[in-house]
């Protein structure tokens, strides 16, 4: 306890295991564990009921659930976090903030590759590690079941699961702001899996449909940053409110005619090429192999996408 500094808490979880079962009685007919989310109407005024019939994170091959097995959730070298940082070393000046994160991405030559489920040290930026003989990696299967009844139309059910799935370099910031007395943040998600898969099954789960393959899934989502935070809000209704705005301007001064910076104001031009141009502000999206069913599509990638505006404001549907 002598050498513990106020630096955050790590955390590790080894020989983790999580299922939630299933929303029908158990064999000796005790009421079902369930986990819903109900208060929503639908447009006609009936109630719509979420609730999720399985939920579990697992060690590999588990089958979409099936078999499930212990995983490691962290290193001892590089944990799940939950720190309180200087916001002046992130970008964001004279701020303390919250920061939820997983496991840092590491340089290559002490990284794996995020994808391969056989990945060797030194061959990629992931600091989680796939399985191997007589080792439970901090690689895990994840998935859940849900089903969405309107009124008394409870047919089917929603199946997404991803195996082998790693979220190393993402994160939640969290601080306040002064102006709008608001809640802002800054959220990255990594989330890198070999396989992720999508299906619609009937009530009993036997009869299911065609089922959506992702092959070699990589999401690298980023909403919000030091120059454009998200600001989190409730309005006057009692709706949630997300909204990124607009970019705020630099000091005075102008760009050049021909866009470079010898013929602009240099502190102009550094802002706006700074934005433009850091590779931490913009998302990506790449699927190796897009199948439905027997049929293959190939890969589909979408680049560098920056969130320039955004705002999402929930509604009462209620009549």
């Amino acid at each position: 306890m002598a050498e513990i500094q106020g630096a955050g808490v790590g955390l590790v979880l080894e020989d983790f295991k999580f299922s939630h079962g299933s929303d029908l009685p158990d064999a000796d007919g005790k009421p079902a564990r369930i986990f819903r989310v109900g208060g929503i109407k639908s447009t006609d005024g009936r109630d719509v009921d979420i609730t999720i019939n399985q939920l579990y994170i697992s060690g590999p091959d588990s089958n979409y659930g099936e078999t499930l097995s212990p995983v490691n959730l962290g290193r001892l070298v590089n944990p799940y976090r939950i720190d309180v940082v200087d916001g002046n070393a992130i970008g964001i000046p004279d701020k303390a903030v919250l920061e939820i994160a997983a496991p840092a991405m590491v340089p290559v030559g002490q990284g794996v590759d995020c994808l391969s489920s056989s990945a060797t040290a030194g061959s990629g930026t992931c600091a989680s590690r796939p399985a191997s003989d007589g080792f439970r990696g901090e690689r895990t299967d994840i998935g859940m079941q849900m089903n969405i009844a309107v009124g008394d139309d409870r047919s089917g059910n929603i199946n997404i699961h991803a195996k082998s799935a790693v979220i190393d370099g993402s994160y939640l910031r969290l601080w306040g702001d002064d102006g709008r007395r608001q809640m802002l943040g800054q959220f990255k998600l990594n989330f890198f899996s070999p396989e992720v898969s999508i299906n619609a099954c009937d009530q009993s789960g036997i009869m299911c449909g065609s089922r959506i393959l992702m092959a070699d899934f990589v999401l690298q989502l980023a909403l919000g940053n030091r120059l454009q935070p998200v600001f989190f809000d409730v309005d006057g209704t009692g709706n949630f409110v997300l909204d990124v705005a607009a970019i705020r301007k630099p000091a005075a001064g102008t760009i050049g005619r021909d866009g470079k910076r010898g013929s602009s104001n240099v502190q102009a031009w550094d802002f706006y090429h700074g934005y433009y141009t850091n590779p931490e502000y913009r998302s990506s999206l790449h699927i190796g192999n897009l199948g439905v069913g027997s049929q293959n599509f190939g890969s589909a990638r979408v680049q560098g996408m920056l969130t320039q505006y955004l705002q999402i404001r929930t509604k009462d549907l209620a009549p």
